[in-house]
């Protein structure tokens, strides 16, 4: 069967519904969400999703049941560790920080989130993808500045900037960069230096600004007062869900 047919085929497919599932890195235990199509016929593609700041929340277990929905295997992968939850931005903000002042150490529970989802029954291990939002966007650049083994990495709402002593590389991996065009938290200087980072990458990259969206705005709990710097956007929210649609029908 040809992608197309296959694409036709698992369109309408019912979802499973989604379980948790425990993996790791080395010694850390981590607890991720696994949800996956039913009644496929063959090997499907796959898709990480990286959490936001706060760690793993309902919000990337609806987008891995979403993915599903279109026939991706998605594992919402957990990045700070079974039983690691901040308890408040503060808390969150030294978690994030981290693992952005660490991009090893961020890598490598990436790969082992790629790994997990690898292993999962009936997935394509050859047509992966991973995806994040807010500090989960950083992480999925951070899965093509490190040459993981995935066919493109799609970033929401995601930082954009690199440690001082950062060597930009090759990147082979796709990217898609779906950005608030009002977000404060990702300065102008910070659009162009990655800008410049994926010429000097040779990066296949797409850059897409959404007019009037602040930081997380696919997120509706960060409420609707764009003053505050992180509020939901529906209109961004639609679209940068139909461009990230059309990349993975490309890429995937």
């Amino acid at each position: 069967m040809n992608r197309v047919a296959l694409a036709l085929s698992i369109a309408a497919l019912p979802l499973l519904a989604g379980q948790p599932l425990s993996y790791a890195d080395g010694a850390t235990k981590l607890a991720g969400y696994v949800a996956r199509p039913t009644a496929a016929k063959g090997k499907l593609p796959g898709v990480v999703v990286i959490h936001q700041w706060m760690g793993l929340t309902d919000h990337e277990r609806n987008v891995s049941d979403n993915l599903a929905k279109l026939g991706y295997v998605a594992l919402a992968a957990d990045i700070y560790g079974e039983g690691v939850h901040p308890a408040n931005p503060g808390e969150a903000g030294k978690l994030a920080g981290t693992y952005k002042g660490d991009r090893a150490l961020y890598r490598r529970r990436i790969t082992a989130a790629i790994e997990a989802l690898k292993a999962q029954k009936g997935v394509d291990g050859s047509r992966l993808a991973v995806i994040g939002f807010c500090f989960g966007g950083t992480g999925a650049l951070e899965a093509a500045r490190g040459g993981l083994p995935v066919k493109g990495v799609v970033s929401f709402h995601g930082g954009l900037d690199v440690p001082a002593d950062y060597t930009p590389g090759p990147i082979g991996a796709k990217v898609l960069v779906c950005h608030g065009a009002d977000d404060p938290f990702v300065p102008a200087k910070d659009v162009t230096a990655f800008q410049d980072e994926m010429r000097k990458a040779k990066a296949d990259y797409v850059f897409v600004a959404y007019a009037g969206a602040v930081h997380a705005f696919t997120q509706k709990e960060a409420g609707n007062d764009n003053s505050k710097g992180a509020a939901y956007n529906e209109a961004a929210h639609r679209r940068s869900w139909q461009h990230m649609k059309g990349f993975f029908k490309e890429v995937l």
